[in-house]
């Protein structure tokens, strides 16, 4: 006679905040460096040293040495001569170096994705395995992308228009103090959209790794799971984003310091140096950001009671240690069979 199952799940939830968050997400890294510092290599030290040294080969295909090659916003709003932008070569390397990070940054967030789930489990973590599903999510992450894009894009159509109707019917000139007033409301509404829409969507990229799902599916399971965790969400888009802010504005002062805007300042050594650095700290930024948003993929799925059932499924007969780790005890599993 077959014995019935009965599963007796206890878990201890553990305090779901930023620190919380990081702390796992350093400890699954830390767990399997050599991994993911091959993965960092192979996809995410390419994005960072293409964002550090692309200002400078714009500036030198402009042959413009009287601006900041490591400024990039300058070079675009505040430059005098704002036409040698638009020339043939640096349209064609602009083209090329948005293509060659978008492409890479799927591919990046599919095998890491996917390592720091099994490091998350416990599981062992391959590099090949991780390298087959960057390649396997390259394009639900890209129709997914794209869909999010398109969804961004017409926000910003909306305000602008929006923006246009009222010139329109207000008959307001473009010096006058009302037309600044609502081009003020109109971009922060715009803003404070785009940042709602950003953190009910911040798990879409791991959904769509974990689940295989694309389109609109993953933005309403991302909108399901991310309540009660947009706090922590918005804590790190703010972390990293202030971190990546912080790290480029200095690299781009130094740069200023240290003369490398000159037209034979990129052949110092201290460019050297100011590249490898920028682009390493870089490297490892965005590595713990598609690590975090894993994990808080799976904070959020242990909040809605999903994950002690996948648990359950796959530990069968034995007794689980959660990473949920609040320095004291760990959080234990158990699931027992009669």
């Amino acid at each position: 006679m077959a014995a019935a199952a009965a599963a007796a799940t206890t878990i201890t939830a553990p305090p779901l905040d930023l620190c919380a968050v990081l702390s796992e997400s350093k400890r699954i890294i830390n767990a399997h460096s050599r991994h993911f510092l091959a993965l960092s290599v192979l996809f995410l030290l390419p994005i960072s040293f293409s964002i550090t040294v692309f200002p400078t080969l714009q500036n030198l295909l402009t042959q413009s040495s009287t601006l900041n090659s490591k400024i990039l916003l300058s070079v675009v709003v505040f430059s005098p001569d704002p036409s040698h932008l638009f020339t043939t070569r640096t349209l064609i390397l602009s083209i090329a170096f948005s293509v060659f990070i978008f492409v890479l940054a799927l591919l990046a967030l599919g095998s890491i994705t996917y390592s720091v789930l099994h490091g998350f489990y416990g599981r062992p973590v391959k590099i090949l395995s991780a390298i087959k599903s960057a390649f396997t999510s390259f394009v639900p992450l890209l129709n997914t992308t794209i869909f999010t894009q398109i969804i961004f894009l017409f926000v910003f159509l909306v305000s602008g228009f929006s923006l246009f109707v009222i010139i329109k019917g207000l008959k307001l000139d473009f010096s006058s103090p009302y037309f600044i007033g609502f081009s003020v409301i109109i971009l922060i509404v715009s803003m404070l959209l785009l940042v709602y829409l950003q953190l009910n969507w911040a798990l879409v990229s791991v959904i769509v790794v974990v689940e295989s799902s694309f389109g609109i599916e993953p933005l309403k399971r991302s909108c399901f799971l991310i309540k009660g965790m947009k706090g922590v969400a918005l804590g790190l888009l703010l972390f990293f984003g202030c971190l990546v802010g912080a790290l480029l504005v200095i690299s781009s002062v130094s740069g200023v310091t240290l003369g490398i805007g000159t037209s034979n300042g990129w052949k110092s050594c201290a460019f050297v140096l100011q590249i490898v650095v920028t682009s390493t700290f870089l490297m490892l930024l965005l590595l713990y950001n598609i690590a975090a948003n894993t994990v808080m993929y799976m904070y959020c799925k242990a909040v809605r009671g999903e994950l002690a059932w996948e648990i359950a499924e796959e530990f069968a007969r034995e007794y689980v240690s959660l990473p949920f780790d609040d320095g004291k005890l760990p959080h234990l599993v158990s699931v027992a069979y009669a």
